[in-house]
């Protein structure tokens, strides 16, 4: 029997995903990449599954991290992002971060080596043709205008849309390390036991944290006026814009300077500290952790160059941003990630309004499995809604309340990062630590979070096992 393929419109981290889950089912996939055909504003390659802006997909620790037990929900289902992720892994303390080069050349040769995937360049400019019996857009926050305009019009719907920054990243050889240095937070090490010193801390005093606020506030900033009224997502906001809303913002966020010894004069506590972590394997470029940034080029030279230890920094990349685009999912798909005004099409990724690397790639793994079951005459549920997975098909499809709004502009949909509050509840009662006690407050939370991530990897076993 002849199966007709899957289309799958991009080919970033959902749509790569989605294409090696279904070719792996037994179903042809063609996976179109309008890249080098057609560039974007943030990609530098034609590589599939780029990662754009940070090289972390953040916790590996599945026990008591909602993103951590993504993962291993996705290496349980044979995810080919979470194991090229794992293959091209980088020191990043209890994180999962990658060398981004060597993760998209391997995501790019296993897709182009298998037999049942067909790799077409190109951009798709229209709502998929009629005779394309199956697909699934995954185009992400980076959806060409000609698509967004064929979704908008298809949908009946306005996009929302939101601003997404990207951080810099500098050549280590030009950071000073007499005035860095190497620690992790708390000395905390990565999941295979190293990584205790996997990234790189530059202090600052009081005198130098105010100046370098001061300046952030000052400089120029890349505005974009025909988008005004976008708003950032708010787990990726622009330094200078944290920075905006109070001077102690930043030192309270990314540059909190708690955890961390100063190995230069242990005695000497920092008033706040700028953090760098490993981009590449080998360990030549360093990102700066949460210093996404809107700041003019120049600007950022100038003000970066102002942090203890990078005054002669050299940067392999500035930081930047664009617009990211998602639909309002809960009104437009239903349970099986299909457009219900349309029921041949799926959305997958950051464009159904999750939001991360992994996320977007964990909803490409659910639309390829279920587009494959489709073109077998299978039908598969989506995952629990106690699993990671499930949890955030259960929240673009349905799980946010919308509320009584007849105004479609005043819906409160938006991006959202995989949490244990997505998680329905579970009873914990009375709990125990090793010493007989009862555990309280913080403890018993993080007993809870471990009791959340068992039953769900419990529950992800049940419905890979019946998809056999």
């Amino acid at each position: 029997m002849t199966i007709e393929p899957i289309h799958i419109i991009g080919g970033g981290m959902a749509g790569s995903e989605a294409a090696w889950q279904a070719a792996n089912l037994g179903v042809p996939v063609v996976l179109h990449e309008m890249r080098p055909v057609r560039k974007t504003d943030a990609h530098h390659t034609d590589g599939l599954a780029e990662l754009v802006c940070s090289n972390s997909f953040r916790s590996d620790d599945w026990e008591y991290n909602a993103v951590g037990l993504l993962h291993e929900e996705m290496r349980r289902a044979g995810g080919l992002i979470i194991s090229m992720g794992d293959r091209h892994k980088v020191p990043a303390g209890s994180a999962l971060a990658v060398d981004r080069d060597g993760f998209s050349a391997d995501v790019t040769a296993a897709l182009k080596a298998h037999p049942l995937v067909t790799v077409e360049r190109g951009e798709i400019d229209g709502w998929p043709p009629r005779d394309w019996a199956s697909v699934i857009i995954a185009t992400g926050p980076l959806t060409s205008d000609a698509l967004a305009k064929a979704i908008l019009a298809n949908t009946g719907e306005d996009s929302l849309a939101f601003f997404d920054a990207i951080a810099p990243i500098v050549h280590l050889e030009t950071i000073d390390m007499s005035k860095a240095w190497k620690q992790s937070r708390y000395d905390k090490p990565g999941p295979g036991g190293d990584g205790a010193e996997a990234y790189i801390n530059c202090p600052m005093s009081k005198e130098q944290y105010d100046a370098f606020i001061a300046a952030l506030l000052a400089a120029p900033k890349t505005e974009f006026k025909e988008w005004e009224g976008t708003p950032y997502f708010e787990g990726c906001l622009p330094i200078e814009v944290m920075a905006e809303r109070g001077a102690e913002t930043l030192r309270f966020g990314p540059m909190k300077p708690v955890g961390l010894t100063n190995a230069h004069d242990p005695t000497v506590k920092a008033w706040a500290v700028v953090q760098l972590r490993q981009d590449n394997k080998l360990g030549t470029l360093w990102n700066m952790v949460g210093f996404q940034t809107k700041l003019k080029h120049g600007a950022q030279t100038d003000i970066f160059r102002m942090i203890p230890g990078l005054e002669n920094a050299q940067f392999a990349r500035l930081g930047g941003i664009h617009r990211n685009t998602f639909i309002n999912s809960p009104a437009l798909l239903d349970g099986q990630l299909r457009l219900k005004a349309d029921t041949r099409v799926r959305f997958a990724g950051q464009v159904t309004g999750v939001e991360g690397y992994v996320e977007s790639a964990a909803m490409g793994l659910v639309a390829g499995r279920m587009a494959a079951a489709e073109r077998l005459g299978r039908k598969i549920e989506a995952p629990p809604a106690t699993t990671a997975l499930g949890a955030l098909v259960n929240h673009i499809t349905g799980g946010h309340v919308i509320g009584q709004i007849e105004d479609s502009s005043a819906r409160s949909f938006q991006p959202m990062n995989v949490n244990y509050g997505l998680f329905p509840g579970i009873e914990v009662g009375e709990l125990k630590g090793p010493d007989g006690k009862r555990l309280k407050g913080a403890d018993k939370g993080r007993a809870r979070k471990r009791m959340l991530s068992v039953r769900a990897l419990d529950d992800l076993q049940g419905w890979l096992q019946g998809q056999v």
